[in-house]
């Protein structure tokens, strides 16, 4: 049976606030933005060519078991690229205060920038060339094959 990650709660101070910066800023698609329930308004946004989304709710967290995180309390947040310099590129030109490319190897994967959100939610971006011909999925495929 597959488990897929999907959805991650993000918790922010302000949801229009956090909506916007996500939308304008950072690039991601806004799915949803409603109340799905009385008194539960949910905001859901994709990041472009993900299957993974963030929410961002009101009373999210009264529904899940377990204490209520901070806003801004979530660090090490990632997403990955096939080119950080074009990445780079678009996202200085939405507006956002990101940090300039770092390589920390020659290898593919080991160069990163990062962003905080308007709350301090820490993020990562990371390049992976071989995104742009392989897809993670099939990546993930190939790996699980070879340690059977």
């Amino acid at each position: 049976m597959d488990f897929t990650l999907e959805v991650i709660p993000l918790p922010v101070s302000d949801i229009d606030r956090a909506r916007d910066f996500y939308r304008d800023k950072v690039g991601f698609h806004v799915d949803i933005d409603q109340e799905v329930m009385p008194g539960m308004r949910i905001v859901q946004l994709t990041p472009p060519g993900s299957g993974c989304s963030i929410a961002l709710g009101d009373s999210i967290w009264e529904m899940a078991q377990g204490p209520k995180p901070a806003p801004g309390s979530y660090h090490g947040l990632q997403l990955c690229v096939a080119d950080i310099k074009a990445a780079h590129a678009e996202l200085v030109e939405r507006g956002l205060d990101v940090s300039e490319p770092v390589q920390y190897a020659p290898d593919d994967g080991a160069t990163f920038m990062y962003f905080k959100d308007p709350d301090g939610n820490g993020w990562a971006i990371q390049e992976y060339r071989r995104r742009a011909t392989e897809p993670l999925r099939q990546v993930l495929a190939d790996l699980a094959a070879r340690q059977q």
